[in-house]
């Protein structure tokens, strides 16, 4: 199992908005990450700072071109653009792929 893991930042006073889109996330979307073999997905926050983790069960390539393909994650980012940024690769355009330092299991 893929381990992958990005970033992204939230806008000023946007925290609480950020939490509760959320806490409500659309079913298609969980559907889509499903497809997408993606497991133990969480995101975590200090001050406006975002650290989200996941477990690919097909591989980081399987999941983000499954991602990639739907509309309903093109539909999520766009509803999602006015509470947070993504930390974007200006080489590729995508989220930047983080090199693991250290794993204890």
């Amino acid at each position: 199992m893929e381990r992958y893991a990005w970033k992204g930042i939230v806008h000023d006073g946007c925290l609480e908005e950020y939490k509760r889109r959320h806490d409500e996330i659309w079913p298609e979307m969980l559907e889509v990450l499903k497809a997408a073999g993606i497991k133990n997905y969480t995101i975590w926050n200090v001050g406006n700072e975002l650290f989200g983790y996941y477990e690919c069960e097909k591989g980081a390539d399987f999941a983000a071109k499954v991602q990639a393909e739907s509309p309903v994650v093109d539909k999520w980012n766009e509803y999602m653009k006015d509470v947070m940024t993504m930390a974007m690769d200006p080489v590729t355009g995508a989220q930047p792929k983080m090199k693991q330092m250290f794993l204890m299991e």
